[in-house]
C-alpha cells in the first residue's frame, strides 16, 4: 500500500456562523463572510489552507475535522470559565426561551473523529480535501447543558429569562459605546451581539457526511460525557 503523508486538521463548525439560526447545517454551506470573532476567521483562513494543500500527486494528503463545544475533563476553558461566572452573580439570566438548541462535542468523540479520518484517507484518496463535522450528534438547549453542568456542581441553574432581541440590542449599544469611549479607555467587553447570538439562536450540525464517508459515530453520549466532565471539576463543587 502506498503511504501518503497527512494532516488532519482540528477546525471548528463555527466557521459557517454568521450569529443566525442553523438548524442540522451541512458541509456545504459557505464559509461566514462576517465570522463571530477573530479566532474564528483565523480558523477559516486555517482550514482553505490546508484543504487547498490536499495534493494526492504530491504525497500529501488533507481533511478538517469541524466539532463544535469540545468539552471534557480537565479542560481549562468552559467550565472553569462557567464556575466563575456563576461565583461572581452572572448566571442568573439566560438569553431567549431557552429552546434552542446547540450541538457540544465530548472530546474523546473529536479524538475519534480525528482517527477515522486518518485511517479512512489511506483507504480512499478522494477523501483528501473535505471537512466533516464530528460532534456528539445530540442537539441540546444550550442553557440545558449549561444547567446540568452547573448543578452538577452544586450551583444554581438560570432561571429568568431576557427577551433574545432584547439582549442583542443591549449588547449592540453597549458595542457602540466601547468604539465611542476606546480611544479614552481599553474596554474589553464581554456582552457582545455575537456571544448574545452563540448563547440565543440555534446552532447544531448535521454528520451524516462523516457517519457515511468515515464510519463515525460518537463513542461517548451526551449523558455520560457530562457525567465524566462534572466529576472532574470535583473541586470547583461549590459546598452547600
Amino acid at each position: 500500500m502506498f503511504l501518503y503523508q497527512k494532516l488532519i486538521l482540528t477546525s471548528s463548525a463555527s466557521v459557517v456562523f454568521e450569529g443566525a439560526d442553523i438548524k442540522n447545517g451541512t458541509e456545504d454551506l459557505p464559509y461566514a463572510m462576517k465570522p463571530i470573532d477573530y479566532y474564528t476567521e483565523t480558523k477559516i483562513l486555517q482550514e482553505k489552507a490546508v484543504l487547498d494543500a490536499n495534493d494526492p500527486e504530491k504525497n500529501f494528503l488533507t481533511t478538517a475535522i469541524r466539532p463544535h463545544g469540545i468539552f471534557g475533563p480537565r479542560d481549562p476553558q468552559l467550565v472553569p470559565i462557567l464556575i466563575d461566572a456563576a461565583k461572581k452573580g452572572k448566571m442568573k439570566f439566560m438569553i431567549g426561551n431557552g429552546e434552542n438548541l446547540v450541538d457540544f462535542t465530548f472530546v474523546e468523540n473529536v479524538v475519534h473523529g480525528h482517527i477515522l479520518a486518518a485511517e479512512h484517507l489511506s483507504q480512499d484518496v478522494a477523501l483528501g480535501g473535505k471537512a466533516f463535522h464530528i460532534t456528539n450528534d445530540e442537539p441540546i438547549p444550550f442553557w440545558t447543558f449549561l444547567s446540568r453542568i452547573l448543578t452538577g456542581l452544586n450551583y444554581e441553574a438560570p432561571k429568568y429569562h431576557i427577551p433574545y432581541w432584547v439582549a442583542y440590542y443591549l449588547a449592540f449599544l453597549l458595542s457602540l459605546l466601547v468604539l465611542v469611549v476606546s480611544p479614552l479607555i481599553q474596554i474589553q467587553p464581554t456582552f457582545t451581539p455575537m456571544r448574545v447570538a452563540l448563547a440565543g439562536t440555534f446552532h447544531y450540525y448535521s454528520c451524516e457526511k462523516a457517519k457515511k464517508l468515515i464510519g463515525y459515530r460518537p463513542l461517548v453520549t451526551m449523558d455520560d460525557a457530562v457525567e465524566r466532565t462534572v466529576q472532574s471539576f470535583h473541586h470547583l463543587r461549590k459546598n452547600k
